[in-house]
C-alpha cells in the first residue's frame, strides 16, 4: 500500500476498477476541453467491460467522443458511517458506442435528469485513485 504526501492511500488499477464497478449506475463527472475552457458536468455512468460508459445528449461531450478526444471522468464516494472516502480519476479516449448490451448495471432510471440518448465509452487507459479516512468534525 502506498500513502501519498497528504496521507491518502494510493489505489492500484484493480482497486480503482472495482470501486467504479461497485458504484456503477450512479453519477460521476465528465471533463473535457471545449473551446479552450475546461468543462466538467455530472453524468450517469455504467461499466462496459473495464471502461466507463456515460449517457449524454447533444453537445460538447458527444462531439468530443465523435472526435475521439482524450477526456476525463471522475467518481467518488463519501461513507460517513465507515469513516472513509475515495475518488477515482479516469483519463482516456472517448468514443461513441451503439451496442451497450453488456453494460453493467443494466439501464435503469437515470439519476441525472434528461441524460440524453447517446452513449460514450471512456477507455480506462490512465487510472488514479485515492482513499482516505474522514476526520471527525472539530468541536
Amino acid at each position: 500500500m502506498w500513502i501519498d504526501q497528504r496521507g491518502s492511500e494510493v489505489l492500484e488499477r484493480n482497486e480503482c476498477l472495482r470501486l467504479l464497478a461497485l458504484h456503477a449506475g450512479g453519477v460521476g463527472r465528465f471533463g473535457l476541453l471545449d473551446s479552450g475552457q475546461v468543462v466538467v458536468e455530472p453524468v450517469n455512468y455504467r461499466m462496459l467491460d473495464q471502461d466507463v460508459l456515460v449517457q449524454v445528449g447533444a453537445g460538447s461531450m458527444l462531439e468530443a467522443a465523435r472526435g475521439e478526444a482524450i477526456v476525463a471522468f471522475e467518481a467518488d464516494d463519501l461513507s460517513v458511517a465507515e469513516g472513509q472516502a475515495w475518488s477515482v480519476l479516469v483519463q482516456g479516449l472517448a468514443t461513441v458506442v451503439t451496442d451497450v448490451g453488456s453494460a453493467r448495471p443494466a439501464g435503469g432510471a437515470p439519476l441525472v435528469p434528461e441524460p440524453g440518448l447517446s452513449f460514450v465509452r471512456i477507455r480506462t487507459e490512465h487510472l488514479s485513485g485515492r482513499r482516505f479516512t474522514l476526520q471527525p468534525p472539530s468541536t
